[in-house]
């Protein structure tokens, strides 16, 4: 998501501190960002704050003299992409959700016909009064996205639902509904991520180096795209996209479980997991004590779950595997593109600068039966929207 407009409208919560965050990463990420806020919010921060994350002027008041020729909240409402209200208090869903326009927020608000995002953040006995609940379920209604408060400790002191979720969450939503053009629509695409773990006793495992970084990128940008997208993941840090079905495992059997026995329905598979090729033979029910000689664990084969996905391909599937090399990346590649009867293949070494596990960028060669296309180095986001145009789109 970048070369969009995005409105940012800022109430009266304690939340509020949050939004400089979401406002930076907002503009970092390439987009125009606006801000308005009304009187209660600039007691919680200031305008100063967001103008100069945004390098846009902060809208606070609808009627002060700018000499801008055109009128400012109708000229914004038309250029926005999208609007979010975060935090978005009892107060403003109210008046949202009944058309009420008495300030410059809420004036630009119902001017606007883009894509609108509700972030509710409050009490937790204000949230779930039934006269809230009404208004947040009439903004539903009128086709606005709510995202739903995340529970926990509040400010006021109660513990409950309330909490607005983090700026990273509230962006992936805005990046979700911006994109316009959803050429995805009714496809259905599953993508796996992440490491494995397979238990040698109730204490150790054996795993890998994967974040899932990459693997949750492609997930976010089918999703973007208009598909359905099942993310079956193993163990990882990150936050789950929204938007998607999320599917957690732990083990290779029950990565290989979870992905065959949805193989029929899917129209895309993405195996950009780092699923374990060997697990113990047997796993120890007590916790293998220390000797002084050495350990040997026996280790079998695990399912190869991206060879029998390719053997039983249904047809106008697309099958997409990964291959992560330290040497003789694009043979390898090439060869595991035919032994498991892929459409694609990614390759990527460890051994390149900028690529491998953990970081937020990639260098990937998109190997076919056709040829290949090296991408060169970009961000995992870039190089997940040039796998989905390379493979899919064409």
């Amino acid at each position: 998501m970048k070369n969009k407009c995005i409105l940012v409208g800022v109430t009266g919560g304690i939340a509020a501190y949050k939004i400089a965050s979401l406002v930076s990463g907002l503009k970092k990420a390439g987009n125009e960002v606006h801000v308005l806020m009304t009187k209660e919010a600039e007691q919680f921060i200031t305008p100063l704050t967001f103008q100069t994350l945004s390098a846009q002027r902060v809208i606070t008041d609808m009627f002060a003299v700018d000499f801008q020729p055109d009128v400012h909240h109708v000229s914004l409402a038309k250029k926005a992409d999208v609007f979010v209200i975060a935090p978005a208090t009892a107060n403003i869903i109210a008046k949202v959700a009944n058309g009420i326009a008495d300030d410059m927020l809420t004036t630009t608000f119902l001017a606007a016909e883009c894509p609108k995002l509700i972030v509710p953040a409050m009490n937790t006995h204000m949230l779930n009064n039934p006269v809230t609940q009404d208004n947040i379920e009439k903004c539903r209604r009128y086709g606005m996205y709510i995202l739903d408060s995340s529970a926990g400790y509040l400010a006021c002191g109660d513990t409950g639902k309330g909490r607005m979720p983090e700026p990273a969450e509230i962006q992936d939503v805005i990046a979700m509904i911006a994109e316009s053009d959803r050429w995805l629509n009714g496809k259905k695409v599953l993508v796996t991520a992440g490491p494995t773990r397979e238990e040698i006793d109730p204490v150790r495992y054996i795993t890998n180096h994967s974040s899932g970084k990459m693997g949750y990128e492609l997930a976010k940008a089918a999703r973007n795209l208009g598909a359905d997208v099942t993310l079956v993941s193993g163990q990882c840090s990150l936050p789950v996209p929204a938007g998607v079905e999320f599917v957690s495992v732990v083990s290779a059997a029950d990565m290989a479980e979870a992905v065959l026995s949805r193989q029929e329905k899917e129209d895309v598979i993405i195996m950009a997991a780092a699923v374990a090729d060997y697990t113990p033979l047997e796993k120890a029910e007590q916790k293998i004590k220390k000797k002084d000689d050495d350990l040997n664990i026996p280790l079998q084969r695990t399912r190869d779950i991206l060879k029998s996905l390719g053997a039983n391909k249904k047809e106008g599937q697309v099958l997409i595997g990964f291959a992560m090399e330290t040497e003789n990346l694009l043979a390898n590649a090439r060869e595991k593109l035919l032994a498991k009867n892929t459409d694609y293949i990614i390759a990527n070494s460890i051994a390149d600068a900028g690529a491998g596990f953990g970081v937020d960028t990639n260098i990937v060669t998109i190997l076919s039966p056709e040829g290949e296309e090296a991408l060169g180095l970009l961000s995992k986001e870039e190089t997940a929207e040039e796998i989905l145009n390379y493979c899919l789109k064409r």
